[in-house]
């Protein structure tokens, strides 16, 4: 709605000719239009804010009641609300539910622990640890059968040993590709 308004204003603006200085002063409220040398005003910020705006001070009745409660023992503090309370007839403050809210350990973290039961992985990296110098070409030419890899990039992989050649297979995946590297001359392991 707002939108709409300000675009009719805008439409509404008068065209300026080329030889006036193109300067729009429409939003800038801080600045007097006439004078150009005017700096925009400065306004105090609080330090905070209160939304309830300033109080006025207390007076001298309470202070001297403020006094007095702080001058008595702890046990005759401890029984003022409670009074004041009955006294006022002041609703009593309901418990807040916590069901549903996980808050931690409630005896103090002293008790018996219950086991987590991790879940199990589904996803698995094949990592190969070391090959014999012998079946080097035969180790590489199983890398390229089961990866989508070029020839070098093969190479370079398994001279990096250790390092893992394929990541996110299943377990029966992963336990293929090490059977295969094992028989041409290959330790994998499954991680």
């Amino acid at each position: 709605m707002r939108f709409t308004r300000l675009s009719r204003l805008i439409c509404r603006i008068p065209r300026l000719d080329a030889s006036r200085p193109l300067q729009c002063r429409a939003f800038q409220t801080d600045v007097v239009s006439g004078d150009s040398k005017a700096k925009p005003k400065r306004y105090k910020i609080p330090q905070f804010y209160d939304p309830y705006g300033p109080r006025p001070p207390p007076s001298e009745k309470i202070i001297q009641l403020a006094e007095q409660i702080g001058a008595l023992p702890e046990e005759e503090r401890s029984q003022i609300m409670p009074m004041l309370v009955e006294r006022l007839k002041l609703p009593k403050l309901q418990s807040i539910s916590t069901e549903g809210l996980d808050l931690g350990p409630q005896d103090g973290g002293a008790g018996v622990q219950v086991e987590e039961k991790k879940a199990e992985k589904t996803a698995f990296d094949v990592k190969l640890e070391k090959f014999d110098a012998a079946a080097k070409i035969k180790v590489i030419k199983e890398v390229r059968a089961f990866t989508s890899l070029g020839l070098k990039e093969a190479k370079d992989l398994v001279e990096k040993v250790p390092a893992v050649l394929k990541q996110g297979v299943t377990k029966e995946e992963a336990n293929e590709i090490i059977e295969k590297l094992k028989a041409v001359g290959g330790v994998a392991v499954m991680e």
